[in-house]
């Protein structure tokens, strides 16, 4: 069956370039959703070219899709390493998957708030390279940006991807450098400039780290189950000064922020039992910052490898084990888009830190509907501490 499946797809795929690159396009929407079933035919399909995304993914399974099941020839997250800096700001090609997670809340001069995702994804189709040519590569990079315009309560999500060839998107330590056509991060590690726009929409932001990095887990290594190298590499920025522009219909809003960096990269799935996640960045106005993240059960329970992280004023840092917190869903809202129901506003307790937080988002609707679906968005934090943050939650379409 599988085999017959690919056949038709060549052929369709194959009647789709004699009517153009508009219907190109559209097949590699399609090509990367069938990433994880298909990976010899994706390898095939992503010719190297860029795309804007502007309808909603179907058969996603969200951002725990992009590590598939075939983990065979690649690098492993085993057991804690020394990071080294600036060479882990760039890529790890023998990592599967990888990504620059970058979000932040912004207000302009008057009052007027925002919040923005900029994510940059690398995805290995095969665990060894392809040299001979530059228009070959077995990377492929992929970006999300996402404006939440809380006053307007609109949220605007853009995608784009590429293979990693002829200088079309790719990653570099030293200078720092990620990108994907014209969306790009660039400067050095403490230092970065985001620029991303679309159709009218977009930010340009100079980011200054003002703390360590963190690295996360049990000293970078994050376990996300039971299973031997089921696990991340995962340091983050927790606190990064922002200014700069956001762009909103054309219209450049002049703001400052703050934002947050998550740098992940690892080859590993989703255990049988889990059905997906709900993550937290939290920055508290005191100086403090939390991050937890929650592994769902099929059977509704918590996955014992969730864990989380408290940060203080001056960096220092206290590991959260999932018996310190409690997550409960406090309301929902039902997508009009996708039909997709997702939790909408947590009341967390922390044990440990003798804490009670209640968070909102800035607005329901901030569902990602592009290839990977997924909710991420801006949200206000209120109870023993204040502050805003961001939320990501995946795996609630099945």
């Amino acid at each position: 069956m599988r085999n017959n499946r690919r056949h038709v797809m060549l052929r369709l795929f194959t009647r789709s370039i004699s009517n153009g690159f508009e219907k190109l396009n559209a097949w590699l929407r399609l090509g990367l959703r069938l990433l994880v079933f298909l990976p010899l035919l994706a390898l095939v399909l992503l010719p190297a070219c860029d795309h804007e995304k502007d309808k909603p993914g179907e058969d996603t399974q969200g951002l725990a899709a992009l590590s598939g099941a075939d983990t065979t020839g690649y690098a492993r997250a085993y057991g804690p390493r020394e990071f080294r800096f600036p060479a882990d700001a760039g890529p790890h090609p023998d990592f599967k998957t990888e990504w620059w997670y970058w979000t932040g809340n912004l207000t302009a001069g008057d009052g007027r708030r925002f919040g923005y995702q900029f994510t940059v994804f690398r995805q290995a189709l095969a665990p060894d390279s392809i040299s001979g040519s530059e228009w070959r590569s077995r990377q492929l990079y992929f970006a999300h940006l996402a404006l939440s315009d809380i006053d307007g309560e609109r949220f605007y999500p853009f995608e784009r991807f590429s293979r990693g060839v002829a200088g079309l998107a790719g990653a570099q330590a030293d200078p720092f450098r990620v990108w994907i056509d014209n969306w790009q991060a660039t400067g050095h590690p403490d230092s970065v400039r985001l620029f991303a726009e679309q159709d009218g929409f977009g930010i340009d932001l100079s980011l200054r780290a003002t703390k360590p990095r963190v690295l996360q887990g049990e000293r970078g290594l994050s376990r996300k189950s039971g299973d031997p190298g089921n696990a991340s590499y995962y340091y983050s920025r927790t606190r990064q000064e922002t200014r700069g522009h956001v762009l909103l219909n054309g219209e450049r809003v002049p703001i400052t922020g703050r934002s947050w960096l998550d740098r992940e990269w690892s080859t590993s799935v989703l255990a049988e039992e889990q059905s997906g996640w709900d993550w937290f960045s939290l920055q508290f106005d005191d100086g403090t910052e939390l991050m937890l993240y929650q592994l769902r059960l099929r059977d509704g329970g918590v996955d014992p490898f969730s864990s989380g992280i408290f940060i203080d004023v001056d960096g220092g840092t206290q590991k959260l084990e999932s018996r310190d917190f409690r997550i409960v869903p406090r309301s929902s809202w039902t997508s009009p888009r996708t039909g997709i129901t997702w939790p909408s506003g947590w009341d967390i307790s922390i044990v440990p830190l003798g804490m009670i937080l209640r968070i909102t988002p800035m607005q329901d609707d901030q569902e990602m509907p592009l290839s990977v679906l997924y909710w991420e968005g801006a949200v206000r934090v209120t109870g023993d501490r204040g502050g805003y943050g961001y939320v990501e939650l995946t795996g609630y379409e099945e």
